[in-house]
């Protein structure tokens, strides 16, 4: 997947169970740029929703999509509980 876009990020969501804040790239320079780390507490859904799919680079990788279980970033032991 290159650039999810607003509606597939909202089903990715749905499914994961996870807060949004997770699928943000906290790593990336524009995360960093924009100061969402300030910013993100005040913003609501939609306006996340359509920020990370503005631009790819913001969304965390790898984002894994399996069946009814999506994984946000890597985390070797959640990695190694859904391969069993």
């Amino acid at each position: 997947m290159d650039h999810p876009d607003e509606k597939t990020l909202r089903k990715l969501h749905k499914i994961s169970g996870l807060p949004l804040r997770r699928f943000f790239n906290t790593s990336g320079l524009i995360y960093r740029e924009m100061e969402l780390s300030k910013k993100l507490p005040d913003m609501s859904e939609d306006e996340m929703f359509k920020l990370l799919a503005s631009d790819g680079t913001i969304v965390k990788r790898p984002l894994l999509v399996a069946d009814d279980k999506v994984l946000v970033g890597f985390k070797e032991e959640e990695w190694k509980t859904l391969s069993r």
